[in-house]
């Protein structure tokens, strides 16, 4: 099976607190990310997650994943089966380097065939928002 991992790290200064006070609050993702949005579900194992992806020069798609792991202050990963052949596994992860200053990742990894496939042809565009989810969170962590 095929993997493929796409993600973006970001420096934040701002407190591991900080960050996932903004990333638990499910409901209001809306304000700092522009493609992840209408997020609903609970912070449990195995609980399920809903939102809207809505990716540059893509389809908006409603999604149904499960959130596979969660640390506070460390980390969100959701998992979801896109078909017989492809699976996402979506995260944000905190490491604290120091009191107020940490390293944030965001990203995906993509396996099975169909995964592979589409992350070639959509390689740029996830990137790009990536990028533009990451430097969100961090304007509005260290606001």
């Amino acid at each position: 099976m095929e993997t493929t991992r796409i993600e973006k790290r970001v420096g934040v200064r701002a407190t591991s607190d900080r960050i996932w006070e903004i990333l638990s609050d499910l409901e209001n993702w809306h304000q700092w990310n522009p493609y992840e949005t209408g997020v609903k579900g609970a912070l449990a194992f195995g609980a399920g997650l809903s939102l809207t992806e809505a990716l540059p020069g893509m389809p908006e798609r409603q999604i149904q994943a499960r959130i596979g792991e969660w640390q506070p202050y460390a980390q969100l990963v959701w998992a979801e089966k896109r078909g017989w052949l492809f699976n996402t596994i979506r995260y944000y992860e905190i490491e604290e380097l120091e009191r107020g200053s940490c390293i944030v990742s965001n990203g995906t990894i993509f396996t099975g065939l169909r995964g592979e496939l589409f992350h070639d042809k959509h390689r740029s565009k996830i990137r790009s928002a990536y990028e533009d989810i990451s430097e969100a969170l961090r304007l509005a962590a260290e606001a």
